[in-house]
């Protein structure tokens, strides 16, 4: 069952988030501001996914407008206004649950959304070293174009100081693909 997320799923979104990504990936303060970003005009773009009453996974996703971008985002190349471009943060399943859709619907949740929201598009950066590179095969069927790669883009950030990341450790080294998907 997809629904919107809210505060009282943060203790399981945050143990998920960083059993799949790595410990600090997720904590109290950061979820709770990643939350605030994806609410624009009482519209939450951010969804969980519960099966059998357990947290499946979830997708955080900035509003329009709610976000910066970055040195890691290319905005001259997505031939769309900043300004009218939603950021896809994150999207995590659960290991058994990969596979049969729940990504795919938490994403469509997060477009109806955002769409709601303003936005004509969504950019992310998309983990290319994910298993199968899962990640980015699954934005790519939903449409979504290659923009840029980033090597090394979540090593050392101010985004996630304590990160350790499942494959590389503390010194990460995976390569992020940033991809742009324009709404139908």
């Amino acid at each position: 069952m997809i629904q919107t997320l809210s505060p009282e799923h943060f203790a399981d979104v945050i143990s998920l988030g960083n059993q799949v990504h790595g410990d600090g990936y997720l904590d109290e303060a950061s979820l709770a501001t990643l939350y605030r970003k994806g609410i624009k005009d009482e519209i939450n773009a951010n969804f969980v996914a519960h099966q059998d009453g357990k947290l499946i996974g979830f997708r955080l996703t900035y509003a329009p407008g709610n976000w910066q971008t970055d040195k890691w985002c290319t905005p001259h190349a997505w031939g769309i206004e900043p300004q009218r471009v939603c950021y896809f943060k994150c999207n995590t399943v659960a290991e058994p649950y990969r596979g049969v859709g729940i990504g795919g619907k938490l994403l469509s949740a997060s477009i109806a959304a955002t769409k709601r929201q303003g936005a004509t598009a969504g950019i992310s950066h998309l983990w290319q070293q994910s298993p199968n590179n899962s990640a980015v095969r699954y934005f790519t069927k939903a449409g979504a174009m290659l923009i840029k790669e980033h090597p090394d883009r979540w090593n050392d950030t101010k985004e996630h100081p304590d990160y350790i990341c499942v494959i590389c450790g503390a010194d990460c080294h995976c390569t992020a693909c940033e991809m742009l998907l324009i709404f139908k």
